[in-house]
C-alpha cells in the first residue's frame, strides 16, 4: 500500500464510513479496514493520515484509534505463535521513529490514543528493541513547551504504571535501572524548574493549570519509579522531592480553586497524589522516611481539617486517611497518637464527619444506585471516605482499642439517642453509627466469608437484635431505603459472626425487602440472600440446606424473578446471581417452579441478546440456565429433548447474528446437552446442521471461542466419530489442531484434541496423516519450546504409547528420522517428565513410559539400551520427587490480546466439563510399572536385575516398595 494522497483520502473515506450509525455502511467498512491491515504501510499511511492537519478533525480521530487497536491487535501476536509477523519490520521501525514526535505535536484528543500506542509498544519492546525512546522523551524537557512536556510525562507514566504492580523479576529491575540511570537527574531537574516557575507565573491562572498539571504527572512518574524498591538516586535527593512535596500540600493557590463541587480540580489532583507518594513511602521506606513523618502527618492533618465535604475532594481525603493509617499502623509512631486529645480530635475532627452520609451521596443513592453499590460493596477503584475512615478506624482500634471504644461510644450513644428523638428525621445519625459500629468492630475477613474477626468489646448477636433487626421488621420497606440498606449490608457483612439462628431469623426479612422500590435495597437484599446461601458448616455442607429453606422456597423464587421486572433492575447481577444460588441450594426442590422459571430465563436471554450490556448479569443468566439443565436432567434424562426444543431457537439466533458475548457460552451449553445425550443414543440433526459451521475459520480468530469450541468439537467425535468420517471433515479439525498446537497460549487445547482423536475416532482413518501430526508437533518443539508445551507432549507421547503401543511410538518417530527416539527419550522424557504435575496426566507418563521400558523390544539393544536405566530412573523421580516447577526463558510470552472488542472466555461452573480419566483401568502407576517389570523380566530372565544395577540405593529401595505393594517380585 503506497503512501500517497489518493490513498490517504481513500482510508479517510472508509473511516468516515465506520462513524455511520448505519451497520449497513459501518460494518462493510469495517471488515475492509481489517482485511487491508496486513497490508505493508498500511500503519504508516494510518500515521500520515492522523498528521494532516487539513483532514476532518474526527477522520483523524477515528485514525487515531483504529491505528491504536492495530497496535494493540498486532504489534505482539507474533510472540503466542510461530506464525508469521503480522508487521513488517519496516514499518515497526518507521512507527517507531514518527510516533513520539507526532504524539508530541497534535491535539489532546490525538495525543491520548497515540500515547496509549506508545505505551503498548514500549510494553513489548521498550528498552531492548526501544533503547532510544527514554532519550527522545527527556530531551523534550529541555523544550519549555510545557504542552509537549506533559505529552512526555502523560507517556511516562502510562509506560512505568506496570513498575507499581509487576512482580519482581531480574528483567524489571534491568528495566527500571535503565529508566532510573537516565531519567531520575532530568525528573527532579524538572521539578525544581516547574516549582521555580510556578512564582514566575503566580498570577497567570491558565499558566499555573498547565504547571500543576506537570507537577501532577511529575508526582504520578516519581510514584512508578519508587514502587519496586527505593532507588539511591531518590534517596539521596530524599530533601529536595520531600521539601517540594510539603510546599505543595501547605501552600494554598487560590487562583486554582474551582467552583464546582463535583469534579477535582488540579490542585486536588496534585494534593491527592502527593498523599499517595508520602504514603508509599510510609509503608515500605519508613527507616528513610522517619526523619519527615511527623512534618507530613501534622501536614496531611491539618489539610484534612480544613477540607470541606464536596466530593471533588473525596480522593484527596481519601489518599490522605489511607497515609495515616499507614503511619498509625506502624509502632515507633504510636506516640504521634496515643495520646487521648489526639485521639479525640482524630475521632471528631476527621473520622466521625467522613463517616457521615452526604448529601452527594444521597443523590448518588437515588440517581445512580449502580455506581453506588460499586462503591459501596464492590470495593471499586474508587475510594471512598467511608472506606477510608473506616480503614483508619481499624488501625486507631487495633493499638489503642480501649481508649477508642470510650471516645466512639460516647459517639454511638449520642447518634443513636438523635435517631430515637425523630427517626423520620435523624435517619442520618443511625445510618453513622451503623457504620461506626461496623468500622470499629472489624478485625478480618474475606469477601468469600465477610468479617470473620471482631472486636470483643462489641456484642454483634445484641446489636444486631436491638439495631439492625428492628429496622427490617418495619412494615413499609420502602421508608428511608438508605437505612434499610444500611441494615442489609450489616447482615451481610457479619453473616458469619451472627450465628445460624439470627440468619434464620433475617431470611423471611431478606425476601419481603425484595420487591422494595430502591434499586440498592433489593439488590443489598439479593446480595445478602446469596452470600448466606453460599455459606457452608465445618463439614463443608451448606448452612442452609434444602429442608431449612423448605417454608421459604416459593417467597424465594417468586420474590427474586418479580425483582427482575422492577425499573432500573431488568438486567440486575445481584438479583440474578442470588436465582443461581437459590437453584444450587434449592436442587431438586426448585423443580416444581421450572414450569414458571424455564420460560422466564428463556425470554430474559432472547431479550439481553438483543443488545449484551451487563457481562455479569448474562454470565449469571448463563450459570443458571446450565444449572437448570444439570437438575432437570440428573432427575429425568430424556428431558434434555425439552431443553434443546426450547434453547436451540435462541442458540441459532445468537449465532447467526454473531453476538460475540455469548458465542462462548453457548458453546458450552452445547457441549452440555451433548454431553448429558451420551448415554441416550445418536447426535439429533439440528447438532449436525450446525456442526460445519464450527469449523470456520473465523470462529477460531476468537480467542473467548477456542476452549468452549475445543471442547464442543471433542463431543460430537467422542459420540459419532463415524458421521465425522461420513461427512469428511478431518482435514478442518487437523487444520484447528495444527492452529492450536503454533500457539503458546492454546497448544494444550491442540494436545486436547488430538487425545480425542486418537481415543474415540476410527483409527484406520487417522493413521494415515499421524506421520504429519508428529511432524508438526516436533516443529514447535525446536522452533519455541515451552514448558507447558514440553508437558502436553510428554503426555500425549506416552498416551500414544498406552493407545496404540510403545512400538508404535518409536517407529513413527524413527521414520521421521532415524534414531530420532532416542534424542526423543534422552532431551524430552528423562530431561522434563518431572514438570508434568497434573495427576491423571503423571498416571499416563507412568503407564506410556512403563510400556516404552518393558513392552518396546528395541529399548533392549543397542542405540537404545544406553537410555534405559536413566529412563527407569526418571520414571522413580516423577513417583518419588516433587513436581518440577522451573520455568524456561520462553515461558514468559505475552498471551495474545485482541484489539477492540473481543469476547473473553468465562468457564461456567455448572456446565464444567467431567474430568476424564483416559486410563481409567489403570488405578496406580507405581504398581503398573512393577508388574510390568515383572512381565519384563519373567520374559528375560535375569536381564532386568542387570539393567537395574546402575540404579543407586534410593532408586532401588523404592522400587522393590512399589513390587511389594503389587505382590510381584523381580528375577
Amino acid at each position: 500500500m503506497e503512501i500517497n494522497e489518493a490513498n490517504l483520502q481513500q482510508l479517510a473515506g472508509y473511516l468516515q464510513q465506520t462513524l455511520s450509525a448505519d451497520p449497513n455502511i459501518r460494518r462493510p467498512a469495517e471488515k475492509l479496514l481489517e482485511s487491508i491491515e496486513a497490508e505493508r504501510h498500511y500503519p504508516v499511511l494510518l500515521l500520515n493520515l492522523i498528521d494532516k492537519n487539513d483532514m476532518d478533525v474526527t477522520t483523524r480521530v477515528a485514525g487515531s484509534i483504529a491505528f491504536k487497536n492495530y497496535i494493540k491487535r498486532n504489534w505482539a501476536a507474533q510472540e503466542d505463535s510461530d506464525g508469521p509477523d503480522k508487521i513488517h519490520s519496516e514499518d515497526r521501525d518507521a512507527i517507531k521513529k514518527l510516533i513520539v514526535n507526532l504524539m508530541l505535536r497534535s491535539a489532546p484528543a490525538l495525543q491520548k490514543q497515540l500515547s496509549d500506542a506508545v505505551s503498548i509498544i514500549g510494553k513489548h519492546d521498550f528498552p531492548k528493541k526501544w533503547p532510544y525512546l527514554i532519550d527522545e522523551m527527556i530531551e523534550k524537557f529541555s523544550t519549555g513547551d510545557f504542552n509537549v512536556i506533559n505529552g512526555v510525562l502523560q507517556t511516562a507514566h502510562l509506560l512505568f504504571k506496570r513498575y507499581r504492580y509487576e512482580f519482581k523479576s531480574q528483567a524489571l529491575w534491568t528495566e527500571i535501572k535503565f529508566v532510573l540511570d537516565r531519567i531520575s537527574k532530568p525528573l527532579t531537574d524538572l521539578l525544581l524548574n516547574t516549582m521555580a516557575l510556578r512564582k514566575v507565573h503566580e498570577n497567570n491562572v491558565e499558566a499555573l493549570r498547565v504547571i500543576y498539571g506537570s507537577l501532577v504527572l511529575v508526582c504520578k512518574v516519581f510514584l512508578s519509579l519508587n514502587s519496586q524498591d527505593l532507588p539511591e538516586f531518590f534517596e539521596d535527593n530524599m530533601p529536595t522531592w520531600m521539601k517540594a512535596f510539603h510546599e505543595l500540600l501547605t501552600v494554598d493557590v487560590a487562583c486554582l480553586h474551582t467552583g464546582e463541587n463535583e469534579d477535582a480540580g488540579v490542585l486536588e489532583h496534585l494534593r491527592s497524589q502527593i498523599c499517595e507518594n508520602i504514603g508509599l513511602y510510609a509503608q515500605k521506606y519508613d527507616e528513610e522516611f522517619g526523619p519527615y513523618m511527623e512534618t507530613f502527618v501534622k501536614a496531611v492533618w491539618e489539610l484534612l481539617l480544613r477540607t470541606g465535604m464536596q466530593p471533588k475532594y473525596d480522593a484527596l481525603v481519601s489518599n490522605a486517611l489511607q497515609f495515616l493509617s499507614v503511619v498509625a499502623e506502624r509502632n515507633q509512631y504510636r506516640k504521634i497518637f496515643e495520646n487521648p486529645e489526639t485521639l479525640a480530635n482524630i475521632c471528631e475532627g476527621v473520622i466521625i464527619p467522613n463517616l457521615d452520609f452526604r448529601q452527594s451521596d444521597e443523590e448518588l443513592f437515588e440517581d445512580n444506585p449502580e455506581e453506588y453499590i460499586r462503591r459501596d460493596i464492590e470495593g471499586s477503584d474508587i475510594d471512598t471516605r467511608r472506606r477510608a475512615a473506616c480503614d483508619l478506624v481499624k488501625t486507631l482500634s487495633q493499638n489503642f482499642e480501649d481508649k477508642i471504644f470510650a471516645i466512639f461510644g460516647r459517639y454511638l450513644e449520642i447518634l443513636l439517642n438523635k435517631y430515637k428523638e425523630n427517626p423520620t428525621v435523624n435517619w442520618k445519625a443511625k445510618d453513622t453509627a451503623v457504620y461506626l459500629v461496623t468500622s470499629f468492630a472489624s478485625r478480618g475477613g474475606t469477601k468469600k466469608h465477610g468479617v470473620t474477626q471482631a472486636s470483643e468489646l462489641v456484642p454483634l448477636p445484641q446489636f444486631c437484635a436491638q439495631q439492625i433487626i428492628p429496622e427490617l421488621e418495619r412494615t413499609n420497606i420502602n421508608e428511608v431505603p438508605v437505612l434499610k440498606s444500611a441494615a442489609l449490608k450489616f447482615v451481610m457483612i457479619f453473616r458469619s459472626l451472627l450465628g445460624q439462628q439470627t440468619l434464620l431469623v433475617c431470611m423471611p426479612h431478606l425476601i419481603r425487602h425484595l420487591p422494595a422500590e430502591s434499586v440498592v435495597v433489593h439488590s443489598y437484599a439479593a446480595c445478602a440472600i446469596d452470600q448466606i446461601l453460599a455459606m457452608r458448616d465445618p463439614s463443608n455442607n451448606l448452612l442452609m440446606t434444602p429442608q431449612i429453606l423448605g417454608p421459604f422456597t416459593n417467597d424465594l423464587l417468586a420474590g427474586l424473578f418479580a425483582t427482575l421486572s422492577l425499573p432500573g433492575s431488568t438486567e440486575n447481577e445481584y438479583v440474578m446471581r442470588a436465582i443461581m444460588r437459590s437453584f444450587y441450594s434449592l436442587q431438586e426442590g426448585t423443580l416444581p417452579y421450572m414450569a414458571v422459571a424455564l420460560p422466564r430465563l428463556t425470554e430474559i436471554l432472547s431479550l439481553v441478546a438483543k443488545n449484551p450490556s451487563r457481562p455479569h448479569f448474562n454470565h449469571y443468566l448463563f450459570e443458571t440456565l446450565s444449572l437448570t439443565i444439570r437438575i432437570v436432567c440428573n432427575a429425568e434424562a430424556s428431558a434434555v429433548s425439552s431443553f434443546e426444543e426450547v434453547l436451540f431457537p435462541v442458540f441459532q439466533g445468537i449465532l447467526q447474528q454473531d453476538i460475540l458475548e455469548f458465542m462462548p457460552y453457548v458453546f458450552q451449553m452445547l457441549s452440555l446437552l451433548l454431553e448429558i445425550r451420551e448415554a441416550s443414543g445418536s447426535i439429533p440433526e439440528p447438532y449436525w446442521v450446525l456442526f460445519p459451521c464450527l469449523l470456520a475459520p473465523p470462529l477460531w480468530d476468537r480467542s473467548g471461542n477456542v476452549t468452549p469450541l475445543i471442547r464442543l468439537i471433542s463431543a460430537f467425535i467422542k459420540q459419532d466419530s463415524n458421521q465425522v468420517v461420513a461427512l469428511g471433515k478431518l482435514s478442518a479439525i487437523l487444520g484447528i489442531f495444527q492452529k492450536m498446537i503454533a500457539s503458546k497460549s492454546n497448544d494444550h487445547e491442540g494436545f486436547y484434541l488430538l487425545q480425542n482423536l486418537l481415543t474415540y475416532y476410527p483409527l484406520s482413518e487417522l493413521q494415515t496423516n499421524m506421520r504429519q501430526i508428529f511432524a508438526l508437533l516436533f516443529q514447535r518443539l525446536s522452533l519455541s519450546k515451552t514448558t507447558k508445551y514440553v508437558r502436553g507432549i510428554i503426555v500425549f507421547f506416552c498416551y500414544y504409547a498406552s493407545k496404540l503401543g510403545a512400538p508404535a511410538l518409536m517407529e513413527l518417530i524413527d521414520q521421521i528420522q532415524a534414531n530420532m527416539f532416542g534424542m526423543v527419550i534422552e532431551r524430552v522424557f528423562i530431561s522434563d517428565m518431572t514438570k508434568v504435575t497434573n495427576e491423571l496426566e503423571r498416571k499416563i507418563v507412568a503407564v506410556g513410559v512403563s510400556k516404552i521400558l518393558t513392552e518396546c523390544p528395541a529399548m533392549l539393544s543397542q542405540p537404545y539400551l544406553q537410555y534405559w536405566s536413566r529412563l527407569l530412573q526418571s520414571l522413580i523421580e516423577l513417583f518419588e520427587l516433587p513436581p518440577d516447577k522451573t520455568i524456561l526463558e520462553s515461558d514468559n510470552f505475552e498471551i495474545e490480546n485482541a484489539g477492540g472488542y473481543q469476547a473473553a472466555f468465562s468457564q461456567l461452573t455448572y456446565a464444567q466439563p467431567k474430568v476424564q480419566d483416559l486410563l481409567a483401568d489403570v488405578s496406580d502407576g507405581r504398581k503398573y510399572l512393577a508388574h510390568s517389570l515383572n512381565k519384563l523380566s519373567l520374559s528375560h530372565p535375569g536381564e532386568v536385575s542387570q539393567l537395574m544395577a546402575s540404579l543407586g540405593d534410593n532408586y532401588k529401595q523404592a522400587l522393590q516398595k512399589y513390587c511389594d505393594q503389587a505382590g510381584v517380585r523381580l528375577i
